[in-house]
């Protein structure tokens, strides 16, 4: 069955130090983990409500991923709900999903669990057992003991078809914000169905919380050592000047090409590509598109670090060798080296920039062009 899926992610996250849906978890953004869930299990489209002035910060986080669109938010999370319902455009009795982008780890089973639900119900809570003992407390002191019997912990994403929820809030006149969608239905007479929650699925509230979701993914995450090789040629031409590995080097020639012509990070960015299979540079920077012409290869480079990040991975090293007769490189090796690692946030000694000749040999040893190679290894989160 098809669904909607809604992403509250306008509140401030004071509690977590501000910002939590930002925040990087396990290598992206805590927001980017709701999303590709979501989106993963089949939402055809997702409202992502945001904070005002946060569109370029949501954009940064999904970029990649498709059908998702966004809207501002109100002051309290019942109004960043009416917000994203408002910008649904998917049949009145489609399931709409709403999810606080603070919990990140969902799983499929639970939205499958939650979709079934609503088969025989008008709305459906993913829930937790109360495993401790509660007690009241007054001025420090214990005040009585609260029977646990039939309390539960209501998670998100809880679910409901649009007409349904949609008809629940146009009906609400508490003049306090509901504290769910849940409480919403129900007041308006709506049957909630319970179902399983995940105890993965915890809410980031505190700074502690985010490294107990560290811990989590570590144990349910295991990393795949990914490989990739570059390969780049520009032919000499007239110039004072010549660009390898960020750095301008001073010579009689310059590479010819559309860009910045600098065949090292060329390969460099082929390289990153390739361990994540993300085609060329080519097909992210096309030669024919006059937008990049003699525009910066580090931006190529810094894409295809992106990329590696979106999914989740980090990159390990790179090593990269230029190959022609002239100019030397061993004088700019090290700034090269310490360019790259700049670039790519990498310690210096994960960065290798080296040099050789073809002793005369092929185009390079007859100095009409310069060749580039490059290898960068990267680690991927694979689910265990």
């Amino acid at each position: 069955m098809t669904f909607s899926g809604i992403i509250v992610a306008a509140g401030s996250g004071s509690r977590a130090g501000g910002d939590k849906q930002w925040r990087t978890l396990g290598g992206k953004p805590v927001l980017r983990w709701s999303a590709e869930a979501l989106l993963n299990a089949g939402a055809d489209q997702l409202i992502v409500v945001i904070a005002t002035g946060a569109e370029s910060r949501v954009a940064e986080a999904l970029a990649g991923l498709s059908n998702w669109r966004t809207v501002v938010g109100g002051e309290v999370r019942a109004q960043s709900v009416r917000a994203g319902l408002a910008a649904l455009n998917c049949p009145y009795d489609q399931p709409v999903l709403i999810h606080d982008a603070a919990r990140p780890l969902l799983e499929r089973a639970v939205i499958d669990r939650l979709i079934a639900a609503l088969s025989d119900a008008d709305g459906a809570l993913p829930v937790l057992p109360v495993a401790d003992s509660l007690r009241r407390g007054a001025d420090g002191l214990m005040a009585g003991v609260v029977d646990r019997d039939g309390l539960w912990r209501a998670q998100t994403p809880q679910a409901f078809r649009r007409q349904t929820i949609e008809a629940a809030y146009a009906a609400w006149t508490d003049p306090d914000a509901p504290t769910d969608e849940a409480v919403v239905v129900e007041r308006h007479g709506g049957r909630v169905a319970l179902v399983a929650g995940d105890p993965r699925l915890m809410k980031l509230t505190y700074p502690e919380d985010f490294a107990m979701a560290e811990a989590l993914l570590s144990q349910a995450t295991r990393y795949q050592t990914r490989i990739g090789s570059g390969y780049d040629v520009h032919r000499w031409g007239p110039g004072g000047s010549v660009w390898l590995c960020g750095i301008e080097v001073p010579h009689d020639q310059t590479l010819i090409g559309h860009s910045d012509a600098d065949a090292g990070l060329h390969a460099l960015t082929d390289a990153l590509l390739g361990a994540i299979a993300q085609g060329d540079i080519g097909d992210h920077f096309p030669p024919t598109d006059p937008k990049w012409k003699g525009a910066a290869s580090d931006l190529f480079m810094l894409h295809a670090a992106e990329l590696v990040a979106a999914r989740g991975g980090r990159i390990v090293n790179v090593d990269v060798t230029l190959i022609c007769e002239r100019p030397k490189v061993k004088p700019h090796r090290q700034a090269m080296r310490e360019r790259v690692a700049g670039l790519l946030s990498l310690p210096l000694d994960a960065v290798s920039v080296k040099a050789t000749t073809t002793e005369g040999l092929g185009f390079t040893g007859r100095g009409e062009g310069l060749a580039a190679q490059a290898v960068a290894t990267v680690e991927i989160p694979v689910p265990a």
